[in-house]
């Protein structure tokens, strides 16, 4: 009696060191979230203010360095103040200053119109943002001041700062984490592929590295196409292994970085049941193993649910307890992507739908667009 007591009671204190931890956990984040908002109102304030007497030439050479020389003095200790910082803070300003419903201040508030010289003032212009519908503010107060600047230093596009932002805030990504996608171009990247990893990958970062790991379209020039899709059991499979084992530098590059090539026709069992996926890789990126079904033809909706067979018994039986889920990958010849879209997402597995071309489906193409031979030889 007295074990299951100690038991109970162990149970007890866990439940409510866990419940007051999480309130700790949640308090802090929203005190943390607090004070970022109110520092980028700061800035923007801030920056709002050297924009003014500096575009304006109220300021002469070197003020702005003063300034900031001064706030050291005055507030020993302070840190995010320099030179630099402050141009920073121009720069926030004059980039997003849409945003303010007083953008510019009237002049008459800093200077004197008529002698156009600086006057002082005890406290800087109150700054209230323009409550739009289309704009998400609750993300850009909600990111800090750095991933604010990363952005507006590396996109110009407006709708694609307000994508960067969007993201930013739902994957709480680092700063280094945020530059890598926008240097992958993740704006352009995403709404490509169909797939249900927003969906399937809780990790908001870990879901938008996959969509920026995989293409829409892939040109397979050095695999023998023909040979792969044959299931028949009286040919040599070992013809189908080489074709894609003496061409697996090139298959990878074509198919993206970080993937290491783990097998073809890999065998996995299950209740005595046995499976051969296509191709399986490793993504070190993403820290997941990548299994790649190639199909000669257009996609079929029994396609996912064989895929998701494969990527279940691949977590179940394959996947080390340090790497994340599987993600599968369907590679066929033609795809309705909207309708792929459609039905993706009622699968949990991390799958995506991609098609292929050959050169000999290119050159066909390309044949038919020319004009006939006579044609030709009529201009020569």
């Amino acid at each position: 009696m007295e074990g299951e007591k100690e038991k109970k009671d162990s149970k007890e204190l866990a439940n409510v060191v866990h419940t007051i931890k999480e309130a700790i956990l949640q308090s802090q984040q929203r005190a943390l979230t607090v004070i970022n908002q109110e520092q980028l109102a700061l800035y923007y304030r801030i920056g709002q203010f050297v924009s003014l007497n500096t575009r304006n030439r109220n300021w002469g050479k070197g003020f702005i360095e003063a300034i900031s020389e001064q706030l050291r003095k005055e507030l020993p200790g302070l840190r995010g103040f320099s030179s630099a910082s402050l141009r920073k803070m121009r720069t926030f300003y004059e980039e997003w200053q849409m945003l303010s419903d007083n953008s510019f201040v009237s002049t008459n508030e800093f200077n004197d119109e008529e002698h156009n010289l600086f006057v002082p003032t005890n406290e800087l212009p109150a700054v209230k943002f323009k409550m739009d519908a289309n704009f998400p503010i609750a993300a850009f107060m909600n990111i800090g001041f750095t991933h604010h600047y990363a952005i507006i230093s590396k996109v110009k596009d407006v709708k694609q700062r307000i994508f960067y932002i969007q993201f930013a805030a739902d994957s709480k990504a680092k700063v280094e984490d945020l530059e890598r996608v926008i240097n992958d171009d993740l704006y352009t990247h995403q709404g490509k592929l169909p797939n249900n990893f927003k969906k399937t990958i809780p990790d908001h970062l870990q879901a938008y590295r996959a969509i920026t790991m995989f293409k829409d379209e892939y040109l397979l020039d050095f695999i023998n196409t023909e040979e792969l899709f044959v299931r028949d059991k009286d040919r040599d499979e070992r013809v189908i292994e080489m074709s894609i084992v003496q061409n697996v530098k090139e298959f990878i590059m074509t198919f993206g970085k970080d993937f290491t090539f783990v097998g073809n026709q890999y065998h996995l069992d299950k209740f005595g049941v046995e499976e051969f996926p296509d191709l399986l890789f490793y993504n070190r990126e993403l820290a997941s193993l990548v299994c790649v079904e190639l199909k000669d033809g257009p996609f079929k909706t029994s396609y996912l649910g064989q895929l998701a067979g494969y990527l279940r018994i691949l977590d179940d039986e394959v996947r080390k307890p340090n790497e994340n889920p599987s993600i599968g990958l369907i590679l066929c010849r033609s795809a309705n992507k909207k309708f792929v879209e459609y039905v993706i997402q009622d699968y949990d597995k991390p799958m995506g739908v991609a098609t292929y071309e050959t050169t000999a489906n290119m050159e066909e193409r390309l044949k038919c667009q020319l004009p006939p031979v006579e044609e030709l030889q009529k201009l020569l």
